[in-house]
């Protein structure tokens, strides 16, 4: 996106800067046939800046992210709640997985 993006301000750039020439030129009968920018310098301080809203803005994607991933947690959770308040048996099912579990971590037993 970045490279694209770049790409493209070149091309306007460039397009500017021919018809700003053949504004000035062609009273002269010169044509300008081509305008290409290669290599564009930025300040430090416009490098900088530009890193730290490219870095807000892969924050601001990750917590987009992150939000999604909790809503949809909380949806399973709700489901597992549902299907656990139907039935008694399952609550207490897993119950015993989760001491299972938690034995096997441990590496201990649970009487």
């Amino acid at each position: 996106a970045v490279v694209s993006t770049q790409s493209t301000g070149r091309e306007m750039i460039a397009h500017g800067m021919q018809s700003t020439l053949d504004d000035a030129t062609d009273p002269w009968g010169v044509v300008v046939e081509r305008v290409e920018v290669k290599d564009v310098k930025l300040p430090k301080s416009l490098q900088r800046a530009m890193a730290a809203e490219a870095e807000a803005d892969r924050d601001a994607r990750a917590k987009v992210v992150a939000a999604a991933g909790e809503l949809k947690a909380s949806k399973a959770l709700r489901e597992a709640a549902d299907v656990i308040t139907e039935s008694p048996a399952a609550l207490q099912l897993r119950y015993l997985q989760t001491l299972c579990t938690v034995a096997a971590e441990k590496n201990s037993t649970i009487l």
